[in-house]
């Protein structure tokens, strides 16, 4: 059932929220009455059940915030009903006799918003211009984080500190005396004045980093010292991880000094192991500092709002090499003008911006082939096996709405219920990680098609690995988590995490793709070979899925493009609404593939060829059309892309000598290192103003 676990949660919210309603009736109407019982047992449910929420329903509590009723509106009213039954019990003692409790109450408040002050100035010291991994910053005084409770959970914070106010407060309304409030108000008041205290501790020079300017200063000198030379600049989403995460293998194995460069600072923990130096820059301002460093080049494999302010450094030179290529018209954003050059997989993407004309010129686009490709094993021949191993791997379902985005919706269900009905397949399911990101029919496709998948797995039976296996899987993925994380506590903050991740381990990623293809190999070990697999996690990789897969069926998208490199067969669902001959007309990739209809009908007719290979008639084609797609395989594409960066580099070389030239002769016209931006903005925390021709805007949209 898709939806049981939303309803689910909506329902245990909607009790929630009952239960609470019923704890501060309690309350009240014992206050009122006086009915002691009710009163303290509607005290106690009420705080509790707090406690508890915090933990298990911050969605609740988020909704009760924005309708005001937030933890401290929420801890106020328990406390005034406390006073209400306070007064009208009898033998607690008159308005003046627990005077003491009140004021003591009033001082307990006055400390917790002065704790959150101090909390939101911790913070904000630690709170650094950049962001970096991979970079012993060591130097800008970096410490551990205060405890989370203090530093960044307010609401706990006051319902756990209150904890002694309430429960002497409840003990005065039972036992008739005053003392117990005092108490444990008293109790409270030590903790929490105990606590911001040690929170203040953060603020002093010894805990303190440096400022805005120094951290700047010391980022100069680390670039000077590091001589960067080629960088990637990466800006996206929460979800757009990998398109960054695809070219890391290559960036590091490039010639001369490798940097990434990312603009949002959740990315920091995005970008996946490497030993590649890393720094985020939230800021322009700050960004700036690159524009004096030795960086030559920036390598874009996405284009983001954020790009064209990095396109404003002059002394750097820009290549588009986009997070794959296919067909579809996000392949040649108009945007791509904007960069210096426009690198390519081969000569069919050069057709492709030829055909629409959006403003690149022949000239700016370099073939480089695709240098990740390396990993994907060239076809061997039919399957030898009992199955036919499957690769289902639709793409989502875009922007546009367009309904050929994706065959998930129109398509995907009628292909896997073809393929499960044959017993000599073993399907593979791996859907786009957006896959319903933006229509919920994809969404709801894709739920159903795994429910199909589990359901044929129930069906099946036959021989399972032996136990040993599942040992061995836990224990490579054990291996391969020690190497691509880094295990933080709760309370760490993006300075401790810096300080934790800071110089490379060795060659670390050698040691992980060690450990990676010895957990591939545990982890098919593990499943028997009858299994369908679902496969919706980071691993196994897309590539790892190729090289189990004798037949792909996919979307129009760069996996298409990608899977031909083993020159197996494929075939490419046709959900646009266009006839057979004007797909293939409009969508090259497909021209050497088999394609289906979204009632699948060709389905068995594809698997027989796959398994008879005399009935292939589309062999020598895939060989063909993966040359046009991908270039030629002689020489390497990490040659060709190492060449097309040292190029690069060259003309950047070119255009600082005559820029130099030119400022000696004190043409006019010419930026020098006293006009740039960082210098009028380093320090403030203000970004500059956006120079002509450049405004500080919205970009364009992240390219699929």
């Amino acid at each position: 059932m898709p939806y049981a676990g939303p309803v689910s949660r909506r329902a245990v919210q909607l009790m929630s929220l009952c239960v609470i309603s019923v704890a501060y009736a309690a309350q009240l109407l014992g206050a009122l009455l006086p009915h002691v019982p009710l009163f303290l047992v509607g005290s106690a449910v009420g705080l509790v059940l707090d406690i508890l929420l915090q933990q298990r329903q911050p969605g609740l509590l988020a909704l009760l915030a924005k309708a005001r009723f937030d933890v401290t509106a929420r801890q106020l009213l328990r406390d005034m009903l406390l006073f209400v039954g306070l007064l009208r019990i009898d033998g607690v003692g008159s308005l003046s006799e627990q005077a003491p409790l009140l004021v003591g109450l009033c001082i307990l408040y006055a400390s917790h918003f002065t704790c959150q002050a101090v909390a939101v100035l911790v913070r904000r010291a630690r709170t650094l211009p950049i962001v970096t991994r991979n970079i012993d910053a060591s130097a800008l005084n970096l410490t551990t984080a205060p405890p989370r409770l203090l530093a960044r959970r307010p609401s706990h914070r006051l319902l756990a500190f209150s904890m002694p106010a309430t429960a002497g407060l409840l003990a005065t309304a039972a036992d008739r005396n005053v003392l117990w409030g005092v108490l444990g108000i008293c109790v409270a008041l030590v903790l929490m004045l105990s606590g911001t205290a040690y929170l203040a501790t953060w603020l002093l020079p010894g805990k303190r980093a440096k400022n805005d300017q120094q951290v700047v200063q010391w980022l100069d000198r680390w670039l000077a010292d590091y001589r960067p030379t080629v960088a990637m600049y990466f800006s996206g989403g929460t979800t757009s991880a990998y398109q960054a995460n695809m070219w890391l293998s290559t960036l590091s194995r490039l010639d001369g000094r490798p940097l990434i460069v990312l603009r949002e600072r959740f990315m920091m923990q995005k970008i996946d192991a490497t030993d590649v130096p890393i720094i985020c820059f939230p800021k322009v301002a700050t960004m700036f500092s690159l524009e004096d460093s030795t960086l030559k080049m920036m390598l874009h494999p996405a284009n983001a709002a954020k790009t064209s302010q990095v396109l404003r450094i002059p002394t750097i030179k820009h290549a588009f090499i986009n997070h794959g290529e296919s067909d579809k018209l996000s392949s040649c954003n108009p945007y791509a003008k904007a960069y210096d050059e426009v690198w390519v997989a081969g000569p069919a993407a050069r057709e492709r911006y030829a055909l629409a004309e959006v403003g690149v010129e022949d000239k700016d686009i370099v073939e480089v082939g695709r240098p990740q490709l390396a990993p994907i094993r060239p076809y061997s021949g039919a399957p030898t096996g009992r199955y036919t191993t499957v690769l289902y791997a639709p793409t989502w379902e875009g922007w546009d709405g367009n309904p050929g985005n994706t065959s998930v919706v129109l398509a995907g269900e009628n292909i896997v219920r073809r393929l499960l009905a044959d017993d000599g397949v073993r399907l593979l399911y791996k859907p786009h990680p957006m896959t319903g990101s933006v229509d919920p029919r994809a969404g709801a496709a894709n739920e159903r098609i795994k429910a199909m998948i589990r359901e044929a797995n129930s069906r099946r039976s036959g021989e399972r690995p032996d136990p040993q296996a599942a040992a061995e899987l836990a224990r490579r993925t054990a291996e391969l988590d020690g190497l691509t994380s880094t295990s933080f506590r709760a309370a760490a903050d993006e300075m401790e995490r810096m300080l934790l991740q800071g110089a490379p381990r060795g060659d670390h990623e050698a040691a992980i793709a060690q450990a990676t293809a010895a957990w591939e190999k545990a982890y098919w070990a593990s499943f028997p070979e009858w299994e369908h697999q679902i496969i919706t996690s980071a691993r196994p990789a897309i590539f790892a899925c190729f090289n189990q897969a004798d037949l792909l069926i996919s979307d129009v998208s760069s996996v298409v493009s990608d899977w031909l490199s083993s020159e197996k067969p494929y075939a490419v669902a046709n959900t646009s609404g266009l006839s057979e001959d004007a797909f293939r007309a409009g969508f090259p990739t497909v021209s050497a593939g088999v394609v289906l209809t979204p009632s699948a009908d060709g389905v068995p007719d594809l698997l027989d060829s796959v398994r008879h290979p005399e009935k292939d008639l589309l062999a020598s084609a895939r060989a063909q059309l993966k040359e046009h797609l991908l270039g030629p395989s002689d020489p390497p594409s990490l040659v060709r892309f190492n060449r097309a960066v040292t190029a690069l580099c060259a003309k950047a070389d070119e255009r600082r000598i005559r820029m130099g030239a030119r400022l000696a002769h004190k043409i006019p016209g010419q930026r020098d290192d006293t006009s740039r931006p960082q210098n009028a903005a380093a320090g403030t925390g203000q970004e500059p103003a956006a120079p002509m021709g450049t405004p500080d805007g919205p970009g364009p949209v992240v390219s699929a």
